[in-house]
């Protein structure tokens, strides 16, 4: 049964034969191989293009600030089921991702989009309005306001400064930083509560601004969290503490259902 109009596969990334890897272009074992580090490779595998300065020293410094935030909860899947499946760690990392949602990691493209319907909506003009009528709107649908507000960081989130000062450095595009920034501004008028930026708005705020794909936004955590996995896991397999962390769970477990008639 054919679906859609392709009718052969088909990719601009990469080919091969007997002789040669080709990789957007470039011979892989002639021009890559020891020429570019993994994140600049990341970037070129992306948009076909090798990263300037700028995209190079932003893209890097997020997958190095989202990489590691100690046990949260994709880490705990992890550790949990590398220790039921300690021959399985690809399975381990996959539990992992799995939790890559809205809430956890995947805020960041979430971020990202808003941030792009700012601009647009703005159209040159008052930033401030236009952050306001899509703050408002998203509140008005009980939406929330993705990459705003930390249950640890509540007066500023450490990493943020941090990149906004990288992007600033390597002479990023700073329209998306601003436009975050709009948007920290009329959250307490708009939303009632002083939500301060956090990581999963700065990460899109700087790689809009050096051309990174906003498609790809959700895979910068994933894949800096997915280097994070493979060290908690290799830590699990010589100090494991999988098990301890569902002992705990089952020590604080409160059982709120209904008992049999005459049962304890």
């Amino acid at each position: 049964m054919k679906i859609g109009k392709a009718t052969a596969p088909r990719s601009a990334i990469c080919t091969s034969n007997e002789d040669r890897i080709v990789v957007r272009g470039h011979d892989l074992a002639r021009d890559l191989i020891g020429q570019v580090g993994f994140g600049d490779y990341f970037f070129l595998l992306l948009t076909g293009r090798k990263p300037d300065a700028a995209a190079s020293a932003v893209l890097n410094s997020t997958l190095v600030a989202i990489a590691e935030h100690g046990l949260v909860p994709s880490v705990q899947a992890a550790r949990m089921t590398m220790a039921a499946a300690p021959d399985a760690m690809q399975g381990a990392v996959a539990a992992g991702l799995l939790g890559s949602g809205s809430v956890i990691l995947g805020a960041s493209e979430t971020a990202g989009r808003m941030f792009v319907e700012i601009d647009q909506a703005a159209a040159g003009g008052d930033l401030h309005a236009a952050a306001r009528a899509v703050v408002s709107a998203r509140r008005e649908k009980k939406l929330p306001i993705p990459g705003y507000g930390h249950p640890e960081h509540k007066r500023r989130d450490p990493r943020v400064d941090a990149l906004f000062n990288v992007s600033a450095r390597a002479g990023g595009g700073q329209r998306f930083i601003e436009i975050a920034k709009a948007v920290e501004d009329v959250i307490p008028e708009v939303v009632g509560k002083d939500l301060k930026l956090n990581v999963s708005a700065a990460i899109p705020a700087v790689l809009l601004g050096v051309g990174f794909p906003v498609n790809a936004l959700k895979g910068v955590p994933m894949l800096a969290r997915t280097a994070s996995l493979i060290a908690h896991l290799n830590e699990e397999l010589d100090d494991p503490i999988g098990f301890a962390l569902s002992y705990q769970a089952t020590r604080e477990y409160l059982y709120t259902g209904k008992m049999p008639e005459g049962g304890r």
